[in-house]
């Protein structure tokens, strides 16, 4: 089987502590080594990320101000037929390109032509401590939801739809899948990213929601608000009912109910964080 070029940009900032177990776990793909392009995009890093990098890399650049930049630039100093972005703290299960770029051939073989956009990966948050038990269980009712983002995309639809909209920190992901799944079709893959939370910190959590919920009014506006998909990413209804429910879910909310109170806790605290932006 012919093999295309799969290029991965990782987008870092002061990532001494995952940026090795992400870039090793690329390394470990079934995929051929061969046909894969690492490049790191880093945003001045003070400590050794960089240099941990160097050991893995094929490429590494430094552009800022922040990770919608940091992903435009490391495409446009890509080779690759394909495009995945990573952030530092995520490690790819081993068949998770090999699985993609079969997807894209099943696709093309199906309709004759490219009719696949882009694929979904699903993500497990790992860490055992209880918030992080409680992201992980909430994160898995978001798989190729309008929550989700896709995250392996063929190259000339990310180059055709603009990449990620640098106005933006925060909801660009939701914005760059919109455009995408505008595009053509968006299919999802049974492997799996994990996403390191194992130290999460509620606070650091919640500063970081308070400051993406400052581009919100930019993506809606953008958008406009009767948007199908705006209508669900924030209204009450969907964020707090709808995708929790959907495709017979509700059955897990049954079956975990600590982490079903624990979820719409956070939902709640999360929520609140944009009510007290708009005041």
């Amino acid at each position: 089987m012919n093999s295309p070029l799969v290029s991965i940009i990782i987008a870092t900032k002061n990532e001494e502590g995952n940026i090795e177990n992400c870039l090793k776990s690329i390394l470990c793909q079934t995929y051929p080594r061969d046909k894969i392009e690492i490049i790191v995009v880093d945003n001045n890093s003070a400590d050794n990320t960089k240099k941990i990098s160097q050991k893995y890399a094929d490429k590494i650049f430094n552009k800022g101000p922040e990770r919608s930049a940091q992903r435009n630039f490391g495409a446009k100093q890509a080779k690759g037929e394909y495009y995945l972005y990573l952030d530092a703290d995520m490690i790819l299960s081993q068949d998770v390109i090999a699985e993609c770029v079969k997807k894209f051939k099943k696709w093309d073989l199906k309709t004759g032509n490219s009719k696949l956009a882009a694929l979904y990966i699903p993500e497990i948050v790992t860490g055992n401590n209880f918030w992080s038990k409680v992201r992980r269980f909430e994160r898995s009712f978001y798989n190729a939801t309008v929550i989700d983002c896709v995250r392996f995309v063929k190259m000339k639809n990310f180059l055709a739809v603009g990449g990620f909209d640098e106005t933006m920190s925060g909801p660009e992901d939701w914005d760059f899948d919109k455009k995408i799944r505008n595009l053509a079709k968006a299919d999802i893959i049974k492997s799996i990213i994990y996403h390191n939370e194992g130290k999460f910190n509620l606070g650091k959590y919640l500063r970081k929601k308070k400051y993406y919920a400052k581009n919100f009014d930019i993506y809606i506006n953008k958008w406009g608000g009767n948007d199908a998909d705006v209508k669900k990413q924030f209204g009450l209804w969907y964020r707090y009912c709808g995708v929790f429910i959907e495709d017979e879910k509700w059955k897990k909310l049954l079956a975990h109910p600590i982490l079903t109170i624990g979820t719409y806790f956070l939902r709640g605290l999360v929520g609140m964080q944009y009510l007290i932006k708009k005041k």
